[in-house]
């Protein structure tokens, strides 16, 4: 243990003598020229970042890295998800670069709390803004000989001035951070997700309110006051805390825009490539395009989705992650059949409610719009009455089933209940067919997906019904306790439009008796 920490000291050592060696200044400067230069450099964070951190801004900053600066230096009081790809400098700018530009040159920060997986690595993280204080000339030629006592070692040091720079390990107890009359106003929470992890739900479940609860809770409650909360992470697995975070944030924003409250939440989302055919890369000033596609091509494909990517690659025991394909809609009256279907979910409330609007074109199966939500049978009714006046559907010849063996009536009312408060009724239908057991009927659609004959709609693939939907499809298999209601609308849906086209396409021709009784060889 000896040799370990002895060896993390030395390399601090060497890091510091790398940044004293990186930050030379211009001795012979005047006073008149220097504030010119502070003037011009402080007025452009990027610009104050590339001068003041040589040894780390070895490229050009990139358009995502200026996004984020502007936007924590406006927002005195903001929650914001960093979602950005491995490898693009979310440590240096969020843990060092911005905090020292909002002390340093704004003097809007007082209380830095710094959160990592562990206490040894939020201790590592924190080190490099020790550092950079104790040694970079160029900070220590403008701004002064700002460190004063404490150790990055013990996660704890103080500026000069009484600016409090703190390490914790992620869900060690921050209540009651302080110093003397100041609380964290910048909180950091930086690469805490861990892959060995995610598959436990409790866990999970409690990261999160660590966050928003403990972590959250550190801020000062005066409606005046600062409260920066950055968290920064990759989007690996659709369990993480990360995209557990992400949909609270969604889903926050959503509940700030409807009660017309201030919405302090922002998602930034950066992956490596623009796209998978050009490999246009988001850092262009870092790495070129070839450099990605050669990245892509050496390493397995869910690596890279997952790590530079944030897409979540699990593949189900009946339909993979490679068969869900996306793709753009057609215009709704270019299909052959669309159909509207419902799996409601009579049975429990924990259950979801599941209403697919599904369309036919040739071989193709397209799910057009989606409702997979827990909750009652009258917002989903709701929903559905909302998207048939944006979308104007009754301009086009679509069927409206729900499944409904029995509680028929009491199912179609709901939609009926709705109609009355609108003035007008959708013609939704129970389908009364008998059906084979649900697995079974489920599976049965396995081959149109293998096939890549089933198309989701790509400008829904980021709302929570379509990724709830893709990620019931794929946790599908026999005796798994996972929802299917949504696969099971969408057996309903494709059932009900080979019925449709079958008749479109071949309609029904009637033959004489005497005519058949002419054609048949055994005419006795």
């Amino acid at each position: 243990m000896a040799n370990k920490y002895d060896k993390i000291l030395l390399d601090y050592d060497k890091h510091c003598q790398n940044i004293a060696r990186a930050t030379s200044v211009k001795i012979n400067e005047n006073t008149v020229d220097k504030n010119r230069r502070m003037r011009e450099l402080e007025g452009d964070y990027i610009k104050w970042f590339e001068y003041y951190f040589p040894n780390y801004a070895k490229k050009p900053c990139a358009w995502f890295h200026k996004k984020l600066a502007k936007l924590v230096v406006k927002e005195k009081r903001c929650r914001v998800l960093a979602e950005w790809f491995r490898s693009a400098a979310k440590s240096v700018h969020i843990d060092m670069g911005l905090p020292l530009y909002l002390y340093l040159v704004l003097q809007d920060m007082y209380y830095m709390l710094l959160i990592g997986e562990t206490e040894p690595k939020a201790k590592k993280l924190l080190s490099g803004i020790q550092a950079q204080l104790q040694w970079n000339k160029r900070i220590i030629n403008d701004y002064g000989a700002r460190f004063q006592y404490g150790d990055w070692a013990d996660g704890d040091f103080t500026t000069t001035d009484g600016v409090k720079f703190q390490a914790l390990g992620f869900m060690q107890s921050p209540r009651g951070a302080r110093e003397q009359d100041k609380r964290p106003d910048y909180i950091v929470v930086d690469d805490v997700d861990n892959k060995r992890h995610v598959n436990n739900d409790k866990m999970m479940r409690e990261a999160l309110d660590f966050i928003t609860e403990d972590v959250w809770g550190c801020f000062d409650a005066d409606g005046d006051a600062t409260s920066r909360f950055i968290y920064a992470n990759n989007n690996f697995h659709k369990n993480s805390i990360t995209n557990r975070l992400k949909q609270y944030f969604i889903t926050a924003k959503t509940t700030a825009k409807q009660n017309g409250d201030e919405d302090i939440f922002t998602i930034s989302t950066v992956t490596a490539v623009k796209d998978l055919t050009t490999f246009e890369p988001n850092w262009k000033e870092k790495t070129d395009a070839e450099f990605w596609r050669k990245a892509y091509n050496s390493m397995p494909y869910r690596s890279f989705m997952r790590e530079y990517m944030h897409v979540h690659i699990e593949d189900g025991a009946v339909f993979q992650y490679d068969d869900i394909v996306m793709g753009e809609m057609l215009r709704l009256d270019k299909y052959e059949g669309l159909v509207f279907y419902g799996d409601l979910s009579y049975k429990s409330q924990g259950d979801y409610k599941g209403l697919i609007l599904c369309g036919k074109i040739g071989r193709q199966f397209h799910i057009i719009h989606t409702y997979l939500r827990r909750g009652s049978r009258g917002k989903c009714a709701e929903w559905l009455y909302n998207i048939y006046e944006d979308k104007k559907l009754e301009r086009f010849n679509i069927k409206y089933l729900i499944e409904g063996l029995f509680a028929m009536d009491e199912f179609v009312n709901d939609f009926d209940l709705e109609g009355d408060n609108r003035g007008y009724h959708i013609p939704v239908v129970a389908d009364k067919r008998s059906k084979a057991n649900k697995f079974d009927r489920i599976e049965s659609i396995a081959g149109h997906f293998e096939r890549h004959d089933v198309i989701f709609n790509i400008a829904e693939r980021d709302t929570p019904d379509q990724i709830t939907l893709r990620d019931q499809f794929l946790a599908f298999e026999k005796g798994s306790q996972a929802n299917d209601d949504g696969p099971d609308a969408v057996h309903g849906a494709f059932s009900e439009l080979n019925k449709v086209t079958f008749i479109d396409k071949f309609p029904v021709v009637t033959v004489s008796r005497s005519s058949v009784i002419k054609q048949s060889k055994n005419r006795y």
